[in-house]
């Protein structure tokens, strides 16, 4: 389905909106592997995704039609696959810098890429590569974003939705729109070479950069400041003895 208010290239011209599934994801995943080539940029939308799935196979609750559950199919084949951390850095990029106009310096990307508000989750992504030898071959972007819910389970304390924060509702679709034309951006700086650019960007909207807090590995807990991100995707906090420490997704619990 064409869509004209879409103003990028091509994230979101091929724009497919599903009433209900399991997980765009899975959905994508098997318009890849059954069909015709899709083109780059298509994007699947869905109204109700009623299994949505986080980092790990953690679960995603979203009421459905109040909320953005989608995702993008990307052919990142210019990218190598140990700097595949870079899509995930441009991805979450893209999502916070269209949102920003909206929600102001509260918003932050809190590592490896979640979208926070302050100290609550406001969405997050699930990006999954397929690898051919050394390059990805595709790479599908899931993400959820609380746009007009109003409430959350108990066993979501931590979540918390653009109407929360602004008591509005907002257009579902012209805030997918935003998100696909700045994700397209910084997608096309990575294609550019421009990877320095993706990586500072990135780093300088990261939650509790340079912020002494705590945290809590297999080792025990710990209190440590945010110091970097590796260019592979490690984060690196520095211990109160001044030891940098790095971590990859699992390894570490931010504790408030």
């Amino acid at each position: 389905m064409q869509n004209n208010i879409f103003s990028g290239l091509f994230v979101g011209q091929n724009l497919l909106t599903i009433q209900q599934v399991d997980s765009t994801n899975n959905y994508l995943k098997q318009l890849v592997s059954n069909s015709k080539p899709l083109i780059e940029g298509t994007v699947i939308m869905a109204v109700d995704q009623y299994a949505g799935r986080g980092q790990h196979q953690n679960g995603w609750f979203a009421e459905p039609g109040k909320n953005l559950t989608f995702s993008i199919l990307l052919k990142p084949s210019f990218l190598p696959v140990s700097q595949q951390f870079d899509l995930v850095r441009a991805i979450s990029l893209g999502v916070f810098d269209a949102l920003h106009p909206l929600l102001g310096d509260g918003l932050t990307i809190k590592w490896p890429n979640d979208i926070y508000y302050g100290n609550r989750k406001l969405g997050g992504m699930l990006i999954e590569n397929m690898i051919q030898g050394l390059q990805i071959k595709n790479s599908i972007a899931g993400i959820g974003i609380n746009i007009n819910q109003e409430g959350f389970p108990e066993n979501l304390p931590g979540a918390i939705s653009v109407k929360q924060i602004l008591q509005q509702d907002y257009d579902l679709k012209y805030l997918l729109s935003e998100i696909c034309r700045h994700v397209e951006a910084y997608y096309l700086s990575l294609k550019a070479d421009k990877i320095s650019l993706v990586r500072n960007k990135y780093l300088s909207r990261l939650y509790r950069l340079n912020e002494e807090g705590e945290f809590k590995s297999k080792e025990g807990r710990f209190s440590g400041m945010i110091h970097r991100v590796t260019d592979s995707g490690l984060l690196v906090v520095k211990n109160n003895k001044g030891e940098d420490l790095e971590f990859s997704l699992k390894e570490i619990e931010f504790l408030h």
